[in-house]
């Protein structure tokens, strides 16, 4: 570490404390010396001028806010002196250039995937089982323990047998078989239920009916047991149209049954437990085969971002991208709140000028629905984003774009549709992770990259999400949840191109199979539906 404090941009007029700073103590940078006016932790922002009221604050290069009333050179940046400010953009201005990096040892390596008849490859091999509608909720949480416990053995939750023993008033631990395994090899049994499918307004339906067809047309999964009602708004019809909109010649098995023309719950489980365990039998028979890198899908998230994410973790990710892209894969950047005073370049790094209208359009219409509702995009940096340096919007997003790296922009998405060009993607989703991540995935991801500096166990029921810490502590911290960390660069011990190197081959790694995520360790299943206009 060369300096205790880093600018990003060489037009930022503020830098991010490396590590906490002490009134007083006189810091020298770029050739001059800083006084530090008042006690700085670590990730948050010290000013590099003095700003008068209505000062534009730049930090990424990018206006990220304006100061509040005065701000002394030295000071830190708070939400009482700086106020969410951004640039509005109406068009594109002009074209970005790429230059893509080298990617010669990576062009002749593969991954053991599961290769689908449409050409799609999958890093797991999952028969998911979910209702059309809410109502049948409570039949595939009954499958789900019957499937589980019979097709997976499981280790006896510690938690449960602490209980036990307190329960029993003893310090005895019962003897219990701790041995894991799965009577089937090559597949998962996974399952998912969600509050939609009626009520609300049609729309809603509609809209849960393309995610759901995204998932089963998701590389991931092998085939689908779905469950219907019959009187719900998502009918079975809308759902088969959605999947024929995403894939006219999808050859998976997809087994759908409707209560109400089955006749009691007894003889519809029943049916299912038979024809669902006989499809799982045939989808086990799927073993992984050798595939090129640009066959992964790579959905790029954050959650629980800190200080340090915009300048260690999420610029990995952006250098992952990078050269995903040159090797014809694909990456996918979302959460638009998060790219709130970033559209400029975005748009000039579309390949098509229709593509950034389209980008344009998606931010305007759902920074209107939230203002709409009485909030803004303004209000999307959590209490814990702000308490470890992210005090506005602008400043979060301004980082949070960084996971898209510098490649160009080939298709703008909305929520729902389904990927259908590779190199770098932009996808309309709210900043909420849960809701993020099930709808990237809903668009084909095959695998997840999500950067944390505070900490979240966020998984998926299909997809393996990969958490990238973007400091050394968090990872000593939860070294449950956390899979790879990025502290080396913030203590520049290790290059961001030397970073990414290193997260590339874990992904290969993770793809094939060889190593688990701590989320699939923690059975960690999330799936969130987005409700448009009512989350940020």
């Amino acid at each position: 570490m060369k300096s205790k404090i880093i600018k990003v941009n060489s037009s930022d007029n503020v830098a991010v404390a490396l590590v906490n700073l002490k009134a007083g103590e006189v810091i020298s940078f770029e050739g001059r010396d800083i006084t530090v006016l008042s006690d700085i932790k670590s990730k948050h922002k010290i000013a590099l001028q003095k700003f008068e009221s209505g000062d534009r604050i730049t930090m990424y290069g990018v206006l990220v806010g304006s100061a509040n009333g005065i701000i002394e050179k030295g000071d830190v940046l708070t939400t009482e002196n700086v106020k969410h400010q951004s640039e509005k953009v109406f068009r594109k201005t002009e074209t970005i250039g790429w230059t893509a990096p080298n990617v010669e040892k990576w062009k002749d390596r593969t991954f053991l995937g599961y290769h689908r008849e449409d050409g799609q490859v999958g890093t797991e091999n999952v028969w998911l089982f979910f209702p059309l509608v809410f109502c049948e909720n409570r039949n595939i949480e009954i499958l789900k323990e019957v499937f589980e416990k019979e097709l997976i053995k499981q280790k006896v939750n510690p938690h449960q047998m602490l209980l036990r023993s307190l329960v029993n008033n003893t310090t005895e631990e019962a003897s219990v078989e701790n041995n894991s395994y799965n009577v089937f090899e090559n597949i998962d049994v996974k399952f998912i239920t969600h509050p939609g499918g009626c009520g609300g307004i049609r729309q809603d339906s509609e809209s849960l009916a393309k995610l759901l067809a995204g998932y089963v047309n998701n590389p991931n999964v092998a085939g689908a047991t779905v469950l219907s009602l019959g009187c719900q708004n998502l009918q079975i019809s809308v759902f088969k149209e959605a999947l024929n909109t995403i894939n006219p010649n999808l050859n998976k098995p997809v087994l759908i049954f409707e209560q109400q023309q089955m006749g009691t719950v007894n003889e519809m489980l029943s049916a299912i437990v038979k024809e669902s365990f006989e499809a799982i039998k045939k989808a086990n028979n799927t073993a992984r085969k050798p595939a090129p890198l640009s066959k992964l899908r790579v959905g790029l998230e954050c959650g629980g971002s800190d200080g340090f994410s915009g300048i260690s973790a999420n610029p990995t990710l952006g250098a992952v991208s990078d050269l995903l892209a040159a090797l014809n894969g694909t990456a996918i950047l979302s959460e638009f709140p998060e790219l709130c005073g970033v559209e400029q370049e975005l748009v000039n790094r579309c390949v098509e000028d229709d593509k950034g209208q389209k980008f344009l359009k998606l931010m305007k219409a759902y920074e209107k629905s939230v203002v709409d509702a009485g909030s803004g995009f303004d209000m999307n940096p959590s209490p814990g984003n702000i308490k470890d340096g992210l005090i506005t919007d602008a400043m979060k997003s301004a980082g949070a774009a960084k996971k898209g790296g510098t490649s160009p922009i080939q298709d703008v998405l909305d929520y729902g549709e389904y990927i259908t060009k590779p190199g770098l993607n932009l996808l309309c989703t709210p900043g909420n992770d849960v809701e993020s991540t099930t709808a990237m995935v809903g668009s084909g991801a095959n695998v997840v990259l999500f950067t944390t500096g505070l900490g979240t166990p966020t998984g998926n029921p299909i997809a393996p999400i990969i958490k990238v810490s973007s400091n050394t502590e968090l990872m000593e911290r939860m070294p449950d949840i956390i899979d790879i960390e990025t502290g080396a660069v913030i203590r520049g011990e290790k290059t961001i191109e030397e970073m990414a190197d290193e997260m590339l081959n874990f992904i290969i790694e993770v793809a094939s199979g060889k190593v688990q995520t701590k989320a699939k360790l923690l059975n960690q299943n999330d799936f969130i539906p987005w409700r448009r206009g009512v989350s940020l």
